[in-house]
């Protein structure tokens, strides 16, 4: 398995997940994975960035998980038709190999999309679950999307339980979880600017 570190990362949403993942792996000079790997995937399934983005780490309620959009649904063999799976679980897989494909590439940083069930067999993976406190995520995202407090509870609720369905069905593991994951982290306890500090010792050490 490959000798570089790789570091991933489990978010609740508004937690601050991603501008950990960024300034990290701007100080430590390697590549950050997050939505990049949707475009990736929309590209290699030759379909709209925004069609593999409404399927991207959900598999609840979702119109489009249950449908196929492939360029190839008929084998060449017009007496048979291939078995194609539904749209989320191509994204799923195809997200998987390249996640894998980065990850033996060199040193990075990979946020959700299971990358830590993904590379599990990879000894020098760093895996980190990055909470915080309900306030300081509703304040965020309230700010972020320019909606109410009100509207931010919905969105978070809403998309941490897509979260956690999403993890806990492909790995059998609970999301979030100190029995899960090697470092829980709390932002509102901590700070992004701590916790990126924590993070650079430990990649370094």
């Amino acid at each position: 398995m490959a000798a570089h570190k790789i570091i991933t990362i489990g978010r609740q949403f508004g937690s601050g997940g991603h501008e950990i993942g960024n300034l990290l792996a701007t100080r430590l000079d390697i590549p950050l994975y997050d939505n990049n790997l949707v475009r990736m995937v929309a590209k290699k399934l030759d379909i709209r960035e925004e069609t593999a983005r409404a399927v991207d780490e959900t598999t609840l309620n979702s119109f489009l998980s249950g449908y196929v959009l492939a360029p190839m649904e008929y084998s060449k063999n017009a007496d048979s038709i291939e078995t194609i799976q539904p749209l989320n679980e191509q994204v799923y897989e195809l997200q998987t190999e390249i996640i894998r494909k980065l990850a033996d590439r060199g040193p990075c940083v990979i946020v959700g999309r299971c990358a830590d069930y993904v590379l599990k067999d990879y000894e020098n993976r760093i895996d980190v679950f990055i909470c915080a406190d309900k306030e300081e995520r509703i304040e965020r995202i309230a700010k972020r999307y320019d909606m109410s407090e009100r509207k931010a509870v919905d969105k978070i609720a809403k998309i941490d339980r897509e979260r956690r369905y999403y993890y806990e069905s492909h790995t059998g593991m609970e999301w979030g979880s100190k029995d899960t994951h090697q470092i829980v982290l709390n932002v509102s306890r901590l700070g992004m600017e701590r916790i990126v500090d924590v993070l650079e010792l430990i990649y370094r050490a």
